[in-house]
């Protein structure tokens, strides 16, 4: 794989975006919801590419205030595992912060021990569990949190 690029997500995006969420979720996000989020100040749409690869992974993060929330984060089945999504997630983080975010919460599927770790080795801290947060199947979240300096 070339040079990892990863900039704001533009509406040509979408439609890779799309596909990109449709295989690593259950209950995938639509064209539109992607749409009208590029619209939204509080939001920030990120995607990481690379030459000869195309659009690998994409990132969507709220910023309201001090606090901060990564609603979804993927990365392309045939990249998993390249540190994609390491990358992908300190860019976030990096933007969280120069928003004036001082905590950053995300969930993760209980089951989804990769990205746990991933999380926790970027200094994410378990603080609770969502009971039956997930659907297709019925699991629990982890909400984890890190603090920005």
């Amino acid at each position: 794989m070339g040079e990892l690029v990863i900039r704001p997500m533009v509406s040509a995006d979408i439609p890779a975006v799309v596909a990109i969420e449709e295989e690593a979720f259950t209950t995938p996000w639509r064209f539109d919801t992607f749409r009208s989020l590029l619209s939204r100040a509080e939001v920030e749409l990120a995607v990481a590419e690379s030459p000869g690869v195309g659009l690998a992974a994409y990132a969507v993060l709220w910023c309201i205030g001090d606090h901060g929330e990564l609603a979804n984060i993927a990365v392309r089945h045939d990249l998993r595992g390249d540190g994609l999504g390491a990358a992908l997630l300190d860019y976030v983080v990096e933007r969280a912060a120069q928003r004036g975010v001082e905590r950053l919460f995300l969930e993760v599927r209980v089951s989804n021990k990769r990205a746990a770790g991933m999380y926790q080795r970027r200094g994410f801290e378990e603080i609770g569990r969502r009971r039956g947060y997930y659907d297709l199947p019925k699991e629990d979240a982890l909400v984890l949190v890190k603090r920005l300096p």
